[in-house]
């Protein structure tokens, strides 16, 4: 069955590092490329961070580049955010959700149900 699980969030100070991990599995596709993304209540949702599904292709949204770095693990399925020199506006709910195809596309399939980090000041 279909799993898109995000993990790992919390509550940490600015300056401070967090290490996210979603379980994506797609067993009825052979490859998936898999997205991370972030949003405040009330305000747009952001796409973060893309993998595609050898590792070969990734991209950030320019608010985290150089602070983020997304990896994946598909013999364990699992995709990784490792979050570090957190900022309060890096404050959101972190879904993790795979798409269509192997390649980055935007084409989202599936989603989790988020995880809530918090980075006071």
């Amino acid at each position: 069955q279909v799993q898109v699980e995000e993990s790992g969030g919390g509550l940490v100070q600015a300056g401070e590092s967090l290490r996210l991990s979603c379980i994506a599995s797609v067993p009825s596709k052979g490859a998936y490329a898999v997205a991370w993304f972030r949003q405040v209540p009330g305000e747009e949702r952001e796409r973060v961070s893309c993998i595609s599904w050898s590792s070969s292709s990734v991209s950030y949204a320019e608010s985290v580049k150089g602070r983020f770095t997304i990896s994946r693990d598909n013999v364990k399925k699992t995709v990784y955010l490792q979050m570090d020199r957190l900022k309060p506006e890096d404050t959101a709910v972190y879904y993790c959700a795979t798409e269509m195809y192997g390649a980055c596309s935007g084409k989202v399939e599936y989603w989790g149900r988020g995880t809530q980090v918090t980075v006071s000041s």
